[in-house]
């Protein structure tokens, strides 16, 4: 499903999240989880944010060269 196809009013805003650092790890994931109810479709400050991944594997450094030789 696509960020297009999702109301905006049924968005979890990130901001609201509320991570105790205290706890373990599993228990932090479980209660992010919980609270951000999508964690591919969210709100940052009222703007729709959509996380995905992709299959192909790309080294950081290369990422990040071909990022600045585009911006120059």
């Amino acid at each position: 499903m696509s960020i297009e196809d999702i109301p905006k009013s049924s968005l979890k805003d990130i901001r609201d999240v509320d991570i105790d650092a205290s706890l373990p790890g599993d228990l932090r994931a479980l209660r992010y989880f919980r609270q951000i109810q999508n964690p591919y479709c969210f709100l940052c400050d009222g703007t729709p944010v959509e996380i995905s991944f992709v299959n192909e594997a790309q080294d950081l450094a290369k990422a990040l060269a071909g990022y600045f030789s585009a911006m120059k």
